[in-house]
């Protein structure tokens, strides 16, 4: 029999405890469960999205478990807003179909959009992209591609541990975001694989990308219009195009680039380093705010270049001049060896001169016989240390 208040109030406690435990348990949202195949050749998509839907209806923080095996998934767009917090742990493999066709449109693969506090963490997403890439350099009509993993209008959100093959085009986009981690993630792909961006950042605030080793065949991280406050420490590229602020000047009305760093980073055997690439357009945007510091180039194409006369492969080049105005560049203690004579290149627009360019302990060498070179037009700004190759400020 009870009979005192403070065993009344220990029950009280016991039984919440119980509830809670209950209620943790039953947030576990086992992708088996609701009938996913590990065998990597049964259609799992429909039970991803049911484990997501029950996910996301629930009141709890919950969690959904993709264990080991391979599981065949195709478009998947896993929507908000949900009603609390979600951990989506892989242990497996997600592939997607090997026909190409079979993501049809879509541009994503898998989707993940409107939704706050997600985190996607571990596992393998495989996307087989290789009949895409035949189709796009064989010049065939081909459906648009498909990004591998996107966060669309995310807030609070993270990608760790993920290791992403073989995207059809980007491998992880983040886009219309606010506050997302991105780290501990291998990205892969051939070097001839086109338009495959290791990681894609635009319209998007208070990004973080830390710990990543990207060997692709585009751009390790793109950066494009309206990105603010982006952090990158701790990257490896190559092979790849580099780290990229652009391509910009597309459109007329276009956000600009802002409070952009770039740390303690190493790149190898990439076609650039830090670029930053606009088009020849006018435009309102802008590319302010950026820092380059304690990075080494190994063999690299580029290491340092600002190019607003962008033009791939001379196709629809506009032969204007750009609008984009770029200010406040800092590189600082840039070390390492040149792939081209000319390792520091600032072709900057003639009606907007790039300004505020800052150089600080450059060291970039070609080759023995060769002196590197330095380029520069339509640019102002300080350079202080030891600067080589020469300084053209």
């Amino acid at each position: 029999m009870i009979s005192t208040t403070s065993d009344i109030s220990f029950l009280r406690f016991i039984l919440l405890q119980l509830l809670v435990n209950i209620a943790k348990g039953a947030s576990i949202f086992n992708v088996i469960e609701f009938g996913a195949n590990p065998n990597g050749t049964t259609e799992s998509t429909r039970p991803f999205l049911s484990a997501w839907a029950s996910a996301c209806a629930s009141r709890v923080s919950s969690s959904i478990y993709v264990p080991e095996g391979r599981f065949l998934i195709g478009f998947a767009e896993f929507r908000g807003p949900c009603e609390n917090s979600i951990r989506v742990q892989i242990d497996g493999t997600l592939v997607a179909p090997i026909d190409y066709n079979a993501l049809g449109n879509s541009s994503y693969w898998l989707l993940f959009i409107q939704v706050n506090r997600i985190t996607v963490v571990g596992g393998v997403i495989d996307a087989n992209g290789a009949g895409f890439w035949a189709c796009k350099t064989s010049g065939q009509n081909c459906t648009i591609g498909a990004r591998s993993i996107t966060f669309n209008w995310v807030n609070d959100g993270e990608i760790s541990g993920l290791t992403s093959i073989n995207s059809q085009l980007a491998h992880v986009v983040i886009n219309s975001c606010n506050n997302v981690t991105v780290r501990n993630v291998n990205i892969v792909a051939p070097d001839l694989s086109p338009n495959t961006d290791g990681i894609h950042v635009q319209s998007s605030t208070n990004v973080t990308i830390t710990n990543i080793i990207i060997k692709t065949g585009d751009d390790c991280i793109s950066i494009g219009p309206g990105t603010r406050n982006l952090w990158m420490e701790k990257i490896q590229c190559g092979p790849g195009h580099g780290v990229s602020i652009g391509s910009l000047a597309r459109d007329f009305i276009e956000d600009g680039v802002e409070n952009v760093t770039l740390v303690n980073s190493n790149f190898s055997g990439s076609d650039n380093g830090l670029r930053i690439k606009t088009w020849a357009r006018p435009s309102i945007g802008f590319v302010r705010n950026i820092s380059y510091r304690n990075i080494v180039m190994n063999n690299v194409e580029n290491p340092i270049i600002i190019d607003q006369n962008y033009c791939p492969n001379n196709q629809g080049c506009p032969l204007q001049s750009s609008g984009i105005k770029i200010d406040q560049v800092t590189y600082e203690n840039i070390q390492g060896t040149s792939a081209t004579q000319v390792a520091m290149a600032f072709d900057c627009s003639p009606t907007n001169p790039c300004v505020g360019i800052k150089l600080k302990d450059i060291n970039l060498t070609y080759l023995d016989i060769k002196k590197a070179q330095s380029f520069c037009k339509n640019i102002g700004g300080t350079s202080g240390g030891v600067i080589v190759p020469d300084n053209c400020l």
